[in-house]
């Protein structure tokens, strides 16, 4: 039997971690999830909201955006796009599909190296409006 075939008991904490995070334009980390939801929930461990997001992730609810910081981050939407990464401040955007690369570029490396592609992921680094990029219409966690 697999992870996904288990079903698992209805629980307020892990819907309220997978809230945090999909209702979250900010890619929140464990820590983050922790701190914002410890008030509502003051016997919730740290460890727990690890275990609920690896659970999280494991059913496809949510997915990691990678590290920043050396935090793991975390998002809600599912969908194939690019993120930004403000490397002063550590602020994580969705940047909008309209700027996507191309979509046969997943195919043209499928068929240069013989690999099929299920997932791609893109991120941009730089510094953000709020830290002295160039100004513009995103904020962090905006987009």
């Amino acid at each position: 039997m697999n992870a996904r075939s288990i079903k698992r008991k209805h629980s307020r904490r892990r819907d309220a971690i997978a809230a945090a995070i999909c209702d979250s334009r900010e890619h929140p980390s464990a820590e983050a999830v922790y701190r914002s939801l410890k008030p509502r929930f003051p016997s919730l461990s740290l460890g727990t909201v690890y275990r609920n997001i690896s659970m999280l992730r494991e059913e496809g609810v949510i997915k990691s955006v990678g590290a920043v910081s050396g935090e793991e981050r975390f998002d809600g939407d599912l969908s194939d796009h690019p993120h930004f990464v403000c490397e002063r401040c550590g602020a994580v955007m969705d940047i909008s599909e309209d700027f996507s690369p191309r979509l046969s570029a997943a195919e043209e490396v499928a068929s240069r190296y013989g690999v099929a592609v299920t997932r791609r992921a893109l991120v941009y680094y730089g510094v953000c409006a709020v830290c002295g990029g160039i100004s513009g219409d995103a904020a962090p966690g905006g987009g």
